[in-house]
């Protein structure tokens, strides 16, 4: 069965999951994955369904009409069996999580991605956010980071260059 992903965003209100989901279900889709959130009065995020390969046009189409309440662009997805065999799921492969504290300033994103990218991992989920820090007043950054690492990645020289890193940006930064 095809799989579409589904980006979706729209000021934020109650039952705009709901209108999608009712969507979805009337072309007989199945709502396999997702990543939703409220972010500074939008709502937005990713979903992945799968369609039958009959219905994949009408459910495009159908996304279309919710514009206004929701703006959906649909992209084909790679079926389940080919994402169960991809370098992805390498079952020698681990996962590294790397979570951040510190003051908030401009380009600590890009300089975390940066160092990953060098080892040549790739994100497979990142979670950010800032909140008030609560004794010394102004805002505090945090971050929460699952990697996926082959099994021949250097993880030594991924720490030690995460530890320079967080000494450099004046943050806490743990690998697990």
């Amino acid at each position: 069965m095809p799989r579409l992903v589904l980006t979706v965003i729209g000021d934020d209100r109650a039952g705009l999951v709901s209108a999608l989901a009712d969507v979805v279900t009337a072309h007989d889709g199945n709502w396999e994955d997702s990543q939703l959130a409220e972010l500074a009065g939008k709502f937005a995020g990713i979903v992945v369904v799968g369609v039958p390969d009959a219905r994949v046009d009408e459910l495009t189409a159908a996304l279309r009409e919710l514009d206004g309440l929701l703006e959906v662009t649909s992209h084909p997805g790679v079926a389940a069996e080919a994402a169960a065999g991809g370098v992805a799921d390498d079952a020698s492969a681990q996962r590294l999580t790397v979570d951040l504290l510190g003051n908030d300033r401009p380009g600590i994103v890009r300089e975390v991605s940066s160092v990953l990218s060098r080892h040549e991992l790739s994100i497979e989920t990142m979670t950010t956010g800032t909140r008030e820090a609560p004794m010394a007043g102004g805002l505090l950054f945090e971050a929460h980071v699952v990697v996926r690492v082959p099994a021949d990645s250097d993880t030594a020289g991924l720490r030690a260059d995460l530890e320079r890193l967080a000494t450099e940006l004046l943050v806490d930064i743990a690998v697990a």
